[in-house]
C-alpha cells in the first residue's frame, strides 16, 4: 500500500495524545489486598458508617459464659521427662530440709533448749568422776547440717527413682486399662 497522501497532509496530522498518568500514591487511599470479593445482597455485612450494622443482642438472650469442656486421657508419661522434673523437685525439697534444719537449731538454741535439756542429761547421767552426756556437743550446728545434707541427698536419689518407676508402672498399666481420663473445661 502506498501513501497517497501528499507530504503536506503527513506534517499536518494531529500529535497523538499522551496517556493520562495516575495520581501519586500518596493523594489515593490505601485499599489492603482482598481475598475474596465482599458479598452483595440481603443478609451481607453493611458499612461501618451504617447504624444498622451494629448487632443487637437478641432478649431473651443468656448472659453467662457458655463453657466448652474436653474429655482428655494420659495414656503414657515419658519416663525421661518424669525422671527430669522429680530429680530438680527432690533437690529442691532437699534444699528446703537443709534450709529449714539449720534455722530450726538457730532458733532452739537462741530459746535455750540445748543448754536446758543438755545440762538436765548431765545431771542424770554424770557421776562423780565423769560430767555426763554432752548435749549441746552432740547436737552442734556442723553435725546437725552434715547429717541433713545426708538424708537430703538419699531423699534425692530415692525420690528420683521411685518417680521413674511409677512412670514405668503407669504405662504398663495404662496399657491394660487405657489411662487416666481428664475433663478440662474453658471458659469463653
Amino acid at each position: 500500500m502506498t501513501d497517497t497522501r501528499g507530504p503536506e497532509s503527513k506534517s499536518k496530522a494531529k500529535p497523538k495524545p499522551k496517556p493520562k498518568q495516575a495520581k501519586p500514591a500518596a493523594e489515593q487511599p490505601y485499599h489492603p489486598p482482598q481475598a475474596y470479593a465482599a458479598p452483595a445482597g440481603p443478609g451481607t455485612s453493611r458499612g461501618a458508617g451504617d447504624p444498622a450494622a451494629q448487632r443487637k443482642p437478641r432478649t431473651g438472650a443468656r448472659v453467662t459464659p457458655r463453657t466448652r469442656k474436653a474429655r482428655l486421657r494420659v495414656a503414657k508419661a515419658d519416663p525421661w521427662s518424669v525422671m527430669k522434673v522429680s530429680f530438680l523437685l527432690s533437690i529442691a525439697l532437699g534444699v528446703c530440709t537443709i534450709v529449714a534444719a539449720a534455722v530450726l537449731w538457730m532458733v532452739m538454741d537462741a530459746m535455750g533448749v540445748f543448754s536446758t535439756v543438755g545440762s538436765t542429761i548431765s545431771e542424770a547421767t554424770g557421776s562423780s568422776e565423769s560430767t555426763g552426756f554432752d548435749l549441746q556437743a552432740f547436737l552442734s550446728l556442723p553435725r546437725v547440717l552434715t547429717f541433713t545434707s545426708v538424708i537430703a541427698v538419699i531423699d534425692v536419689v530415692l525420690a528420683t527413682a521411685l518417680a521413674t518407676l511409677g512412670a514405668f508402672i503407669y504405662n504398663l498399666s495404662a496399657g491394660f486399662v487405657g489411662g487416666v481420663e481428664l475433663t478440662l473445661a474453658e471458659d469463653e
